[in-house]
């Protein structure tokens, strides 16, 4: 049987990148110390099997030094104990087949003679955090009284989604890599990503956070949008980014979905802070940690009050397990996103996108799956 050898310093740098230990992949790979102390080597099954295992482009593996790889976008997200991490190859694929679906769009945008989007780039830092978040309602329509009848966060969510399409954001959400539901996207890397563009531009939200934080993190995102600039995010209304532009971002989110002057008509403060937390966030539906930060900026609460209900709160929410499941084409949807299925579907079936590329971009590879798709979003 044919072996292929393989430097041990690819076979560590592949452990280390998909943050895994060697322990417990040499549980899966028993000849793996060996291949790292080069007293022997694997076969190509064996290493294809390993750089799936590791979810490393095989081509990788035959370099003869590790790649140093980086986000393609400008990376905001804090840094813990003054050490960048290395970005997982979940995060990585992710980013790049946004970046595939936004040329795809963007190219079929332009052949469809669409004008650039006037919001994109708009306004600068320097701009007033209150008018940007009020201009920004006004363009989704968005109206708080309206959201706070809505029954559930999933509803409210979702029409939040459907208001951003509408005026041209490309807005999608997974929490899996792909359509693979055995590479869950972690929320502890990244909530989100906005990608700047002024034909075509694409929010990322991390489907594996909760809905409440999603809608935090879109409002973060399409500040992003209005300042034109790309980013990854980690965003929290709680906390107070050294980065400019995500305090920017975070302060016009936080007045987009919660205004001060409504959380200062709402709150009151001879209620229990926790019956409070929890009736606010149902009427502006947002997470209970956005309304703790915004009765702290209202007055409600000093710094010190505010860290601690933050701490006690985020404990609590860290033991309620998450949902799953749902209506597959509703899912599908919502991961690539209505308005770039719609034009995808209609491209395909004119014979201006082959399909082979089509199911690509889409994350599946069944005619019947892309006919029942198309019928789902009212193109066939």
């Amino acid at each position: 049987m044919e072996r292929v050898e393989i430097k041990p310093e690819m076979l560590q740098w592949a452990i280390r990148r998909s943050g895994q230990n060697t322990k417990d992949l040499a549980a899966r790979f028993p000849k793996l110390n060996n291949w790292l102390g080069e007293t022997s080597c694997p076969t190509l099954k064996q290493l294809e099997n390993f750089a799936n295992a590791t979810s490393t482009p095989i081509g990788y593996l035959f370099l003869t030094h590790p790649l140093e790889e980086k986000v393609p976008i400008p990376d905001y997200r804090k840094i813990i104990n003054n050490q960048e991490c290395l970005p997982s190859p979940d995060l990585l694929e992710t980013i790049y087949l946004c970046q595939q679906r936004q040329e795809w769009y963007r190219n079929f945008s332009r052949s469809m003679g669409d004008e650039p989007l006037p919001f994109v780039g708009k306004v600068t830092l320097n701009d007033d955090v209150v008018r940007t978040a009020t201009e920004i309602r006004q363009t989704l329509d968005m109206d708080i009284d309206e959201r706070s009848n809505v029954p559930t966060w999933t509803e409210a969510l979702r029409r939040f989604i459907v208001q951003a399409d509408t005026i041209g954001i490309l807005v999608m959400v997974n929490g899996v890599v792909g359509s693979n539901n055995h590479r869950k996207l972690d929320p502890q890397e990244f909530r989100g990503f906005a990608l700047s563009d002024d034909i075509a531009p694409l929010v990322f939200i991390n489907g594996a956070d909760t809905k409440a934080a999603q809608m935090f993190t879109l409002a973060h995102e399409i500040a992003h949008i209005w300042l034109g600039r790309s980013a990854l995010s980690d965003a929290e209304a709680s906390e107070v980014p050294n980065n400019e532009i995500e305090q920017w971002c975070n302060k016009v989110a936080a007045e987009l979905l919660v205004p001060l002057e409504v959380i200062r008509k709402e709150y009151c403060k001879d209620h229990p802070l926790p019956e409070e937390m929890n009736r606010l966030a149902k009427y502006f539906k947002v997470s209970t940690l956005v309304i703790l930060r915004r009765i702290h900026d209202a007055g409600g609460l000093n710094q010190t009050q505010m860290w601690q209900a933050y701490k006690n709160e985020l404990q609590r929410l860290q033991k309620i397990p998450g949902g799953g499941g749902g209506d597959f084409y509703l899912t599908q949807i919502a991961r690539v996103s209505r308005r770039f299925a719609q034009a995808l579907v209609i491209s395909t079936l004119e014979g201006q996108t082959l399909y082979s590329d089509a199911f690509h971009l889409l994350g599946f590879s069944k005619q019947e799956t892309f006919q029942n798709l198309g019928q789902r979003v009212g193109v066939i």
